[in-house]
């Protein structure tokens, strides 16, 4: 294992941040970090590398204690993210030497590596500009040049295509598709489910500061396969539907964004028709129903009664 944390614990002003987690992560694996706003998953990436100092628990990164060996494994870490971490006044190239001597790479293999770095996100051609010229998504390219100057054995990216183009997100998708098919360890976090469904062989969703689901896309799936998911568009809208339809026998969920009703019931509830009598008393018209397989969005949703964004 590259990673294992064991009873993990972080509290702030009394509050459990994060509460007893284990987890463990291969070598060689992209791995996805899922969880809403607040659940613990940037407490807990900072705990990985040493930025936070934690309560309770231990952290082991290459087979090493992370307070027993902390400058010898945070050398061994690649960092990008979520907010651009570039200085303005230093050039595309001299951001990715200036984080490479940081890490005690010198000399002609610093010039070496800085080329590589910068060939890889496709920005050599623009080594001698400012960052204050580029783009959201080409700032998010230089991140990860940086992060990869020093040949890191861990990646961490941090919500990295928050805010940028669809072909710079692109772009990024495929560099970290890349460093996995060259051997390197990523852990992943993002708001876009479906980067999560493509990138990642291995998933976690944190709520609360627990772990509180872990497997492949497929796995995740099956555990609340148990679930139906029905869509309902409404030529208008009662608000109090919303609570009305919950307490219909079966239903574990329901949902009302704009003019569309998303019902999830336990499988073989047989409810649909009291749903739609329920719907119909309120005065409001169907104007379509269909049946969905539920994704790794429902999933999520499912176990943490959120949606990601929220």
């Amino acid at each position: 294992m590259i990673l294992e944390i064991n009873n993990l614990v972080k509290r702030y002003n009394g509050l459990l941040a994060v509460d007893n987690v284990d987890l463990a992560v291969t070598e060689g694996e992209v791995f996805g970090l899922l969880g809403p706003n607040g659940a613990g998953k940037t407490t807990l990436i900072n705990a990985i590398i040493g930025m936070t100092k934690t309560d309770g628990g231990e952290i082991n990164l290459f087979g090493k204690n992370l307070r027993r060996s902390e400058m010898e494994i945070k050398a061994n870490i690649g960092i990008v993210p979520q907010e651009i971490a570039l200085y303005g006044d230093l050039n595309a190239l001299q951001n990715v030497e200036f984080f490479g001597k940081l890490y005690g790479v010198k000399g002609d293999l610093l010039q070496e590596r800085a080329k590589e770095a910068l060939d890889f996100v496709d920005l050599w051609e623009r080594r001698k500009d400012s960052p204050n010229k580029f783009s959201g998504g080409m700032k998010r390219r230089l991140n990860i040049a940086c992060s990869l100057v020093h040949h890191p054995k861990l990646i961490i990216m941090d919500e990295p295509t928050v805010g940028i183009d669809p072909q710079s997100r692109n772009h990024i998708l495929e560099s970290v598709k890349k460093l996995n098919q060259m051997g390197s360890t990523v852990i992943y976090t993002s708001h876009y489910m479906e980067e999560v469904e493509v990138l990642c062989n291995d998933i976690a969703i944190m709520d609360h500061g627990r772990i509180i689901a872990r497997g492949s896309k497929e796995e995740l799936e099956e555990m609340v396969a148990v679930e139906e998911k029905v869509n309902i568009r409404l030529s208008s809208v009662n608000y109090s539907l919303v609570e009305n339809v919950k307490k219909i026998s079966g239903v574990t969920n329901c949902l009302l964004e704009h003019n569309q009703l998303t019902v999830f019931s336990r499988a073989k509830s047989n409810n649909i028709s009291r749903i739609i009598e329920c719907i119909t008393q309120t005065g409001a018209v169907i104007e379509a129903i269909n049946m969905e397989k539920l994704t790794l969005e429902d999933v999520f949703l499912t176990l943490t009664g959120r949606t990601l964004r929220n």
